[in-house]
């Protein structure tokens, strides 16, 4: 798995996870989600992704 994949499945997995603690245990959860996508916002804009870092960690190749 490339780095660019890795970010579209944790990017993906953290908005489904938001959904579902929004709709199982507070609704404040959804501030997570709204997190998440102006991460992916801003980094489409700048090309600086803080997950890209984590990933590179665990031992995910460049594309």
């Amino acid at each position: 798995m490339t780095i660019n994949n890795g970010v579209r499945v944790l990017a993906g997995s953290m908005v489904l996870l938001s959904v579902v603690l929004t709709l199982s245990v507070h609704s404040h959860f959804i501030w997570l989600t709204v997190f998440v996508g102006v991460n992916l916002i801003q980094s489409a804009f700048t090309g600086i992704c803080p997950a890209v870092y984590f990933l590179k960690k665990l031992g995910l190749r460049e594309a």
